[in-house]
C-alpha cells in the first residue's frame, strides 16, 4: 500500500480523521492540542496519526491536502483545515452542527 493509499482509507474509514504531532493522549504542539481538546470537548470519536513517527506521512498529508501545515482534520473524507479553521469552525457553532448532522 502506497502511502497516499494510507491516508485515503483512514479517511474513507474514519469519520473523524485527524493528522497531528503526537497523540490525542500527549499532543505533541499547541496547535494539534487545541484541536484535540475542541474534538474532545465535543466528544467526538476521531482517529488520528502522529506525523512525527512517518516523516513520510508528514510530507505525504501536506501534498494530500495541497495545504502546508499540521494538525489537518477530516470529516467524512472531506478536508476541512488546521487548526485555525477548526477553531473558527468551533467558535462560530458550524463544527457541532457538522457532529450533529454526522449523528442523525
Amino acid at each position: 500500500m502506497t502511502i497516499v493509499e494510507r491516508i485515503q482509507q483512514d479517511i474513507e474509514t474514519n469519520r473523524f480523521m485527524l493528522f497531528m504531532k503526537g497523540s490525542p493522549e500527549f499532543p505533541l504542539c499547541g496547535f494539534s492540542s487545541k484541536v484535540v481538546e475542541i474534538l474532545k470537548h465535543l466528544n467526538v470519536e476521531f482517529a488520528s496519526a502522529d506525523v512525527l513517527q512517518d516523516m513520510e506521512l508528514r510530507q505525504a498529508i501536506k501534498e494530500f491536502s495541497d495545504w502546508p501545515t499540521l494538525p489537518q482534520l477530516y470529516v467524512n473524507g472531506k478536508f476541512m483545515g488546521g487548526c485555525d479553521i477548526v477553531m473558527e469552525m468551533f467558535d462560530s457553532g458550524e463544527l457541532q452542527q457538522l457532529i450533529q448532522g454526522e449523528e442523525s
